[in-house]
């Protein structure tokens, strides 16, 4: 197995609370995905992030696990991996538009957005919805060990899945998951809409999920 170059971590604070805080927001202190041994924090880097206007900039902590000589950033989960905008503009932009018929163009000008940023976040999640319904159903059948009833339609499935899974999780440990998207982003690593064709991991607490090949 590979670990990832990048761990969400479930952040409570607001993008503005991040950014002000500068480098000396706190960071938990996690351990390694490889080895499970702990991490110690080594420097960070400057990324930029928009929240319904300008960008800002965030000071993004790294860790390093000696054993295995990787580093990994530590991403907020209100961030996606490669990805500007926070995940909450995001997936209310896809929810929008797949969940509720809407088009690309009003939801995107609604949420302050270029309109094709938009449309790639919903073909990018379109691409991906075999892979998404099939990994956040796992989770609901992890936890609950029920498997989820989804509508027809691989986007639509996704997007339920999602919302099932987090309905699943949150009826168990509470408000400390955060809200829908934020435990999307939690869940995938940050790669909800990642570019690549790697499987991708599904996390649940300390256990790697992969799901099956649709």
């Amino acid at each position: 197995m590979l670990p990832p170059v990048a761990i969400v971590w479930p952040c409570s604070l607001s993008v503005d609370e991040y950014v002000a805080r500068g480098r000396h927001v706190e960071v938990p202190r996690l351990d390694c995905p490889g080895c499970a041994d702990p991490m110690s924090f080594w420097s960070g880097f400057e990324r930029s992030v928009r929240c319904g206007g300008p960008c800002r900039t965030l000071w993004v902590r790294r860790a390093r696990c000696t054993p295995c000589g990787v580093s990994h950033a530590l991403v907020p989960s209100f961030c996606l991996v490669g990805r500007l905008d926070v995940i909450e503009v995001i997936g209310g932009v896809v929810a929008a538009v797949v969940g509720d018929g809407e088009g690309v163009r009003p939801v995107a000008a609604r949420a302050d957005v270029p309109h094709t940023t938009a449309r790639d976040w919903v073909r990018r999640f379109a691409r991906r919805a075999a892979v998404l319904a099939a990994g956040f159903s796992a989770v609901v059948v992890e936890v609950s060990g029920l498997a989820p009833v989804l509508p027809i339609g691989p986007a639509r499935r996704a997007l339920a899945a999602i919302a099932s899974a987090f309905a699943t999780v949150r009826s168990r440990a509470g408000p400390a998951v955060g809200g829908l998207w934020s435990f999307a982003a939690l869940v995938t690593g940050g790669g909800l809409l990642a570019t690549n064709s790697d499987p991708l991991w599904f996390i649940l607490g300390r256990r790697r999920l992969i799901p099956p090949v649709p």
